[in-house]
């Protein structure tokens, strides 16, 4: 979502994102029952389980799902890979939004990020110097994520089921293939590293 926001909007930007959404979540969800038991197959101890899944699965829940369904030493290394990634999305973001403002592809002043991410880092930077007290923390993280179901909420109600059907089978098994690729890059650098 961080990206739609900066990317030039065209006739079919909402349902691009309602199909990302959906397909990045079906895939997250299937990533959160397999996963766990091909690293109890492949006998993955405890860290290099957290590194794979925090590495590979899309979604932040599915991947807190799959860690503490294996233990909590891999739910909390998974969720601090996952983070990691996340707060990565800033620079990507900004890079990928200086890029189509240089390029002419979108208006000369749409912010470089979207205030959803300077948000996410101002709290991530408050809460590293002065951790906040647990009742807020607990009621940011509720109404943040009522916030994502209304913003996903309202992308879908204004999106039919045909129009993402109609970015059809192709797009689907693009996200399929890099869900791949991502695992298969993971495991080959777990194996490399001789962390399994």
């Amino acid at each position: 979502m961080a990206l739609a926001a900066v990317l030039p909007r065209n006739e079919n930007s909402e349902r691009n994102l309602v199909f990302t959404v959906i397909s990045v979540t079906l895939l997250s969800t299937v990533a959160m029952v397999v996963y766990p038991m091909l690293m109890t197959l492949l006998g993955f101890d405890a860290r290099a389980a957290g590194l794979f899944l925090g590495g590979t699965i899309h979604d932040v829940a599915q991947v807190v799902g799959a860690g503490y369904t294996m233990s909590e030493e891999t739910g909390d290394v998974s969720t601090v890979v996952k983070l990691m990634r996340v707060s990565l999305l800033a620079p990507v973001v900004f890079l990928i939004a200086l890029a189509a403002r240089r390029s002419g592809a979108t208006r000369q002043k749409a912010a470089l990020l979207p205030g959803f991410v300077l948000a996410f880092l101002g709290f991530a930077m408050i809460n590293s110097v002065a951790p906040m007290p647990e009742g807020l923390t607990r009621t940011i993280g509720d109404a943040s994520g009522w916030l994502l179901l209304t913003a996903v909420s309202a992308v879908g109600m204004k999106t039919s089921l045909k129009q993402v059907q109609d970015v059809g089978g192709q797009a689907f098994a693009l996200v399929i293939c890099e869900t791949l690729i991502l695992a298969g890059f993971f495991l080959g650098g777990l194996w490399f590293l001789g962390t399994s």
